[in-house]
């Protein structure tokens, strides 16, 4: 039996483990840096696996590595499991059903992330344990992917460092090899104050906050003509001064993300940002703090470890879905309009409520967004899989897609994912001229500028107030 028949049969053999893991960190749904629970119990169960397990590394409280075995070479695989505030959804439901009214929900399906990546651990070292195969297995607990860049403080903190290859995986509509423009991103809020008066007795005496608000984001939107077009700038107001429109705002504060596709790119455009943000502090006579809170770099693709991961791609069965299913993920697509419907991730899927087949990674359609998985592409040769776990045409971060990931279709992408990446591992912990191929490939690319945090130093994750 071939090692990638024995990692599906090691998975299915704990099939029940995985899916009922995924279904627990659903209902915690706890976000960025806040993942107590969730944290909690991956480490209980990777502990129960075999694992040893350190907490709290990079000075992050949901932050841990699980270990099992000693020497090289070290694969990591890459685990998150943040929900997104504000998209509490039943699951299993086609129509807008909160379980709590503004809770939280996974609308990017990092309860099956968190859960494919621990699968996948847990085959590789089931697999070294019954063949006798040296080398070291990592689970990396990454906090705050979507809002806090946990992997980049990591990274930061030297705690991938000795990794040979790292595996991670994401929720799709698809089964692929991941391919995404990776842009850099760097958050950051612009906290104004001013001085509060009577908006109608003595409003000269005021300087609001919020005016400044407003003023910078207006110099924004100029700028963004004179930035390179694949540059993302977009903000939320996230303190607006109070709900009393007769008192001049004294504080007011906005938070930027700024999106290119390189670290320097950011920078710049970082720059220019905050001499808006300084504009409009002058223009109304209010003073600005600028809060650098999170970054994360561009990719560097290693297309030796891509490939692997496409033949084990064909290799495995990927799942096939049930009538039920089928006529859930229709019912979904049901409540998207015409343009969601039509927005896919693939060649070839026109009209598909589930994708069933495997995605040739030609056949991808770019899309852009940004992930602190780059930041660990820089350090070490890092490939990873999508594989189908909700409808075609589902929105990251909507409340269909945290109905979806709760589901069946969800867990079975999840397994397919687990199976992926651990067969993709053995197959280079195995081969050393295949490791060596894509260490080469890896510093032919990386090595030229070497990996520099996007994060200042003195920066601390989570730590805005």
């Amino acid at each position: 039996m071939s090692h990638t028949q024995t990692v599906d049969h090691l998975i299915e053999s704990k099939k029940e483990l995985f899916t009922n893991m995924s279904d627990r960190i659903w209902g915690f749904a706890e976000t960025a840096f806040l993942e107590k629970q969730s944290a909690d119990y991956i480490i209980s169960k990777l502990e129960e696996q075999g694992f040893n397990v350190e907490r709290g590394v990079a000075g992050i409280d949901t932050a841990f590595v699980g270990t099992y075995g000693s020497g090289k070479p070290v694969v990591g695989f890459l685990g998150e499991y943040d929900a997104l505030p504000g998209l509490s959804q039943e699951r299993g439901v086609a129509s807008h059903l909160p379980v709590v009214k503004g809770g939280n929900g996974h609308g990017c399906g990092h309860n099956l992330l968190g859960t494919g990546s621990f699968a996948a651990a847990v085959a590789v070292k089931d697999y070294m344990e019954q063949n006798g195969i040296e080398g070291t297995v990592k689970y990396f607990g990454c906090p705050a992917e979507e809002f806090g860049d946990g992997k980049a403080f990591m990274a930061k903190a030297g705690v991938f460092d000795d990794l040979d290859f790292a595996l991670c995986w994401h929720p799709a509509p698809i089964n692929s090899v991941f391919k995404m423009n990776v842009l850099a991103v760097n958050q950051v809020y612009f906290r104004f104050k001013g001085r509060s008066a009577h908006a109608a007795a003595s409003p000269h005496l005021g300087r609001s906050a919020l005016d400044a608000v407003e003023l910078m984001n207006i110099g924004v939107n100029y700028l963004r003509e004179h930035i390179i077009p694949e540059a993302r700038v977009h903000y939320a107001v996230t303190n607006t001064g109070g709900d009393a429109p007769n008192v001049v705002q004294s504080d007011a504060e906005v938070l930027y993300l700024i999106r290119a596709p390189k670290v320097s790119q950011v920078q710049s455009i970082y720059e220019r940002v905050c001499k808006i943000a300084e504009g409009a502090a002058l223009m109304t006579e209010t003073e600005v703090e600028v809060v650098f809170d999170s970054g994360s770099s561009d990719m560097v693709e290693n297309h030796t470890l891509d490939a692997v991961m496409e033949r084990n791609f064909h290799e495995l069965n990927p799942p096939q879905f049930s009538k039920d299913e089928e006529a859930f993920a229709e019912a979904i697509r049901g409540t998207l309009s015409d343009d969601e419907k039509n927005d896919l991730w693939a060649k070839g899927i026109d009209g598909l409520a589930l994708t069933q087949s495997v995605i040739s990674r030609e056949n991808q359609d770019s899309s852009t967004g940004s992930t602190d998985v780059a930041d660990v592409s820089w350090i070490a040769p890092t490939t990873q899989a999508l594989t189908t776990c909700f409808a075609n045409g589902t929105a990251l971060h909507s409340w269909q897609a945290v109905s979806q990931v709760g589901t069946s279709i969800g867990h079975k992408g999840m397994l397919y994912a687990g199976k992926v990446m651990a067969a993709t591992a053995l197959d280079v912990m195995q081969d050393e001229e295949l490791l060596q191929k894509a260490k080469e490939e890896h510093s032919q690319v990386a090595g030229k500028e070497r990996y520099v945090s996007p994060i200042p130093d003195g920066v601390m994750p989570g730590l805005t107030e």
